[in-house]
C-alpha cells in the first residue's frame, strides 16, 4: 500500500515590520516570496470575493496601508492575515498560498488575470 504524500506546510515565516514581503520557508524545502499587493489581491475572504465562485483579483482592494500587522495560525490548515487598514478576516489556506507561490514571479499585471479553486 501506497503512502499518500502530506502536502508542505509552513516552517518559517519572515514578515518584518515596515517589508512588503511575506516569506514562506515550506517543509519541502521550497521558499515562497509573496508581495504583499499579491496577498492582498488575492484576499480569499467572503468580502473581498463574495461566497461562490473563483478566488479572482479583488480590484477593490487598497493601494496603501499593505503592511501586515499581524499574522496568526489557524489550525494546522491556514493562515489568517491582519491589515494595517484593519482588515482581518482573510483565511489563507496553505493549500491556497503554494497554488498562488507561481504568481509571485509574474509581473502583477499578469498575475491578476489568474483565478483560484475554493
Amino acid at each position: 500500500m501506497s503512502e499518500i504524500p502530506s502536502m508542505p506546510v509552513p516552517v518559517e515565516l519572515r514578515a518584518p515590520r515596515g517589508a512588503r514581503v511575506l516569506e514562506i520557508v515550506w517543509s519541502d524545502g521550497l521558499t515562497s516570496t509573496f508581495a504583499h499587493r499579491l496577498l492582498r489581491g488575492f484576499c480569499p475572504c467572503a468580502y473581498c470575493q463574495g461566497h461562490q465562485g473563483p478566488i479572482r483579483w479583488a480590484e477593490g482592494a487598497p493601494e496603501q496601508d499593505l503592511a501586515i500587522d499581524d499574522i496568526e495560525e489557524v489550525g494546522r490548515y491556514a493562515l489568517r492575515l491582519g491589515w494595517a487598514d484593519g482588515h482581518t478576516t482573510g483565511i489563507y489556506s496553505f493549500r491556497f498560498l503554494r497554488e498562488l507561490h507561481p504568481l509571485a514571479e509574474l509581473p502583477l499585471d499578469q498575475a491578476r488575470l489568474r483565478s483560484f479553486g475554493r
